[in-house]
């Protein structure tokens, strides 16, 4: 489990350098300190930050913040379209993981991290989803029952390698169902995104419909 102390220690890190392999890099501390830095300098000093979170981030945000508001972003969909060689998958045997891809709308979490602590928990978060170039940072409108909030999320990169493309529901559903590594397996990451999703009472259909897939060929029922 990727937790608060291990991305604070850079302990997290260094076990993924360990094995960093070349269709796998990793950023180095100064490279990822320098993405989060342009990032920031979009925001207005002094102000509070809001994170959108739609995958493991909802279950396992591993950083402090202050208040979360169930919200929905346009213009991008939540999808099972990231190779992962490393974490719930290995370069015999790669897994998928999520990101936001484009076009549809996305329910998820909105997490606001007050000003003053900002930078350093959005480090930690840059630790955890911009290690290696694969995802992009983007400001987005997060609608919320409060009203809308600006927040940071991590979108797909299309253009890197291991952008997936357009995948059907049996070729994910068998690698999530293949897939693991030292942080678990792709069916665990798969079923606990699930499980939050149905706690908040969000309806993702491409999300059911991979659900019954999976169930269908592991021979389980729900």
């Amino acid at each position: 489990m990727i937790t608060r102390e291990r991305l604070r220690d850079g302990s997290h890190l260094a076990a993924i350098r360990a094995r960093a392999t070349p269709d796998f890099p990793i950023r180095s501390d100064a490279e990822i300190e320098a993405s989060l830095a342009e990032t920031l300098a979009g925001h207005p000093p002094g102000e509070d930050v809001w994170v959108f979170g739609y995958g493991s981030l909802m279950w396992n945000p591993a950083f402090r913040f202050e208040e979360r508001r169930l919200g929905t972003v346009r213009g991008w969909h939540r999808r099972f379209c990231l190779w992962l060689s490393r974490g719930r998958g290995s370069p015999d045997c790669p897994g998928l993981m999520l990101a936001l891809d484009r076009g549809g709308t996305c329910r998820g979490v909105a997490f606001r991290i007050p000003a003053a602590e900002a930078r350093e928990e959005l480090l930690l978060v840059w630790r955890r989803e911009m290690l290696s170039g694969a995802y992009l940072a983007r400001w987005v409108t997060v609608a919320t029952e409060e009203g809308p909030v600006r927040a940071v999320t991590f979108v797909v990169n299309q253009g890197h390698k291991r952008y997936s493309g357009k995948l059907g529901e049996a070729e994910t559903a068998e690698r999530i169902l293949a897939a693991s590594g030292e942080l678990g397996s792709c069916l665990d990451y798969f079923e606990r995104t699930v499980r939050i999703l149905r706690t908040l009472q969000v309806r993702d259909a491409a999300l059911e419909r991979l659900e019954t897939e999976i169930e269908r060929r592991s021979g389980r029922s729900a």
